[in-house]
């Protein structure tokens, strides 16, 4: 905790003497971390270098053992929660509780420190309304004739949290379960066997150009690209499957061998402040205290009312469900 450091005000101070963080796979328009990041450098005077903003979980992982030592090595990683689990496993991070620990659910958290939960959203299907004149709403829908040739993931599952997510979510909404998640990637089979799926991840710019329309990925994302594009004129329809109801967090961890480890744990810190967590809210992103922030007032009412909307009770996988899939 801070209190190893002689508390949060000479955490901060040791932190700005060593001037810099390095962040690893934050796209400035993923939940919000482009204004997070200019907060934090606003605030303590420490400049963030962010690198590789569109890489994997996987590549975080690869980023932390092979520059291991060097000064380059990323302090921070924001992980799909499976990669969180092995990578604590393997012994890659330092544990650390942020002042706010015990407001994070028992659930969320490892026990030791070594990771934690931090915002959170449900697989949903985004859909360009100028270019597909009935959007789906579920992943039945999906694969009618009429969407060939225009469905797209985010990214590759066996690397990426969120298409991970897309495909768990296809598995629910096929009779699948936490446990078997095979009905999901046969529905994936039969999505590319019709034609409708395409081959390539979309990410802000397919989405702005109109290469993937209809694309499954996290709300909070889905709902950023319709405030994003909505000046460039693209309407951006969002819907959270009601056959598929997927709901994941992302995990927060620091290097063990972090080239600045002051700054890793203030970053932490901050990422876990009311100011922070607010900050992801206003990303569409449902941050792990959200539950702890509206019970005590905190919670930005503007940002929790414009969170997409979503029907039924989200449930989690449970960890060895997780590492089973």
């Amino acid at each position: 905790s801070a209190e190893g450091f002689g508390g949060l005000d000479a955490l901060a101070a040791a932190a700005k003497k060593e001037g810099a963080l390095h962040v690893i796979a934050l796209p400035p328009d993923w939940a919000n971390y482009g204004e997070l990041i200019k907060a934090f450098e606003a605030k303590y005077g420490i400049e963030v270098e962010s690198e590789n903003p569109d890489a994997s979980s996987a590549d975080e992982i690869a980023a932390v053992k092979s520059r291991k030592g060097q000064k380059r090595a990323p302090d921070v990683l924001d992980l799909g929660i499976a990669f969180a689990r092995s990578g604590a496993e393997e012994g890659l991070f330092a544990p650390y509780k942020v002042e706010a620990w015990d407001k994070i659910p028992a659930g969320q958290k490892d026990g030791a420190g070594r990771w934690y939960n931090d915002y959170g959203g449900y697989v949903s299907i985004g859909c360009d309304a100028k270019r597909i004149p009935n959007c789906p709403t579920t992943f039945a829908d999906l694969l009618k004739p009429e969407y060939k040739g225009k469905v797209a993931l985010n990214g590759n599952p066996t690397k990426s949290g969120s298409a991970f997510g897309g495909v768990y979510a296809a598995a629910l909404a096929r009779k699948g379960s936490f446990a078997d998640i095979q009905p999901g990637i046969d529905f994936f089979g039969e999505l590319k066997k019709s034609g409708n799926f395409i081959p390539v991840e979309s990410t802000p710019a397919t989405v702005e150009k109109g290469e993937t329309p209809i694309s499954i990925d996290w709300d909070y994302l889905n709902a950023g690209y319709a405030d994003q594009f909505a000046s460039k004129g693209v309407d951006w329809k969002v819907a959270v499957p009601t056959d598929g109801v997927y709901a994941q967090y992302y995990s927060q961890a620091i290097n063990k061998d972090a080239p600045h480890p002051a700054a890793a744990r203030l970053w932490m810190e901050f990422l876990y402040s009311t100011e922070g967590q607010n900050l992801w809210l206003k990303g569409y992103a449902r941050p792990v205290l959200l539950p702890a922030m509206t019970a005590d007032g905190t919670a930005d009412k503007t940002f929790v009312a414009k969170l997409p909307k979503v029907g039924g009770t989200p449930s989690f996988p449970a960890s060895a469900e997780l590492d089973k899939a």
